[in-house]
């Protein structure tokens, strides 16, 4: 599903809201939990999953054009697990 598709779906369901409002509505939500997890803030979704940033460890590594070893430096990522909830469903194919 893109952004636009989720628009959408929740514009066709809060028929007291405009496409534009959702968008802003959407827009907001997603800007919010991008600046909490800049902070390092965890973000917490009850019921379908949790967002945080993980460090990984700088390595060693290859470029895979030229062979050439290579050193990748340390970095902070985005993880995403998913809550009980969400896993049940997909797994039982509700």
């Amino acid at each position: 599903m893109t952004k636009s598709e989720l628009i959408e779906a929740v514009a066709a369901k809060a028929t007291n809201f405009s496409r534009k409002d959702v968008e802003i509505i959407v827009d907001t939500l997603f800007e919010s939990m991008a600046q909490s997890l800049t902070k390092g803030d965890k973000v917490e979704i009850r019921g379908f999953g949790s967002f945080k940033i993980k460090e990984r460890d700088g390595r060693q590594g290859r470029n895979p054009k030229s062979g050439e070893n290579i050193f990748i430096d340390a970095k902070k990522v985005p993880f995403f697990k998913a809550g009980k909830e969400i896993r049940e469903r997909i797994n039982n194919g509700k």
